[in-house]
């Protein structure tokens, strides 16, 4: 699979580098406080971060002065193996060079599959953050060269917690976590009954 670069006219219809904040510090926390798994793992909020000042930065800069949680998610991965989506923006802080792959809401088919073939790889340098918009497709990130990752990822609070009630139909059947829409491969090694979707081959970068 073809990898542009962050910087590359192809990624402004997915999202845009967030410029004007100072992130080396959460960068810092990243490095320093949380694991670098063999596998994904993905905590929606860590109190470490979520202490730093470039927490209240993004929510009066970033997300309009409305709440925010920061996370991060780390690990191995070359696969696609899903992909999803929220109702709101995402800001990826990267700790480590990273690439991500990217596709679009909008070539969601009416039965609600998602053609691969579609999607686009970006690399991403150590100590970029950006803006994931909320008509982008994405999941975890892949490491450079077989190399692990640490990302930060920004949403609004509650993001990716566990739902309250069952859903069904739709898009309400691909609704996995508060505010996460999910499409799964079928050789993504999801978890049982996770919804399906994507259609083609499983990207590997």
């Amino acid at each position: 699979m073809k990898v542009y670069n962050v910087t590359d006219e192809r990624f402004k219809k997915y999202g845009k580098i967030v410029k004007g904040i100072d992130f080396s510090g959460l960068v810092k926390a990243l490095e320093e406080s949380t694991p670098l798994p063999e596998g994904v793992a993905y905590v929606p909020g860590l109190d470490v971060l979520e202490a730093l000042p470039v927490m209240r930065e993004l929510e009066d800069k970033t997300f309009g002065e409305a709440a925010v949680q920061i996370g991060y998610c780390n690990g191995h991965n070359s696969m696609m193996n899903a992909l999803e989506y929220h109702k709101s923006s995402e800001v990826n802080v990267m700790a480590t060079d990273a690439i991500l792959m990217l596709g679009r809401e909008q070539d969601i088919t009416d039965d609600f599959t998602y053609d691969t073939s579609l999607a686009e790889a970006f690399f991403v340098p150590k100590g970029t953050a950006v803006e994931i918009y909320a008509t982008t497709l994405h999941y975890a990130p892949c490491g450079v060269d077989g190399e692990g990752f640490k990302v930060a990822i920004v949403l609004p609070k509650g993001t990716n917690l566990a739902l309250d009630e069952s859903h069904a139909g739709g898009e309400d059947g691909h609704l996995t976590a508060k505010n996460k829409w999910l499409l799964g491969h079928p050789q993504g090694g999801l978890p049982e009954k996770s919804p399906m979707g994507l259609v083609g081959e499983n990207l590997k970068v």
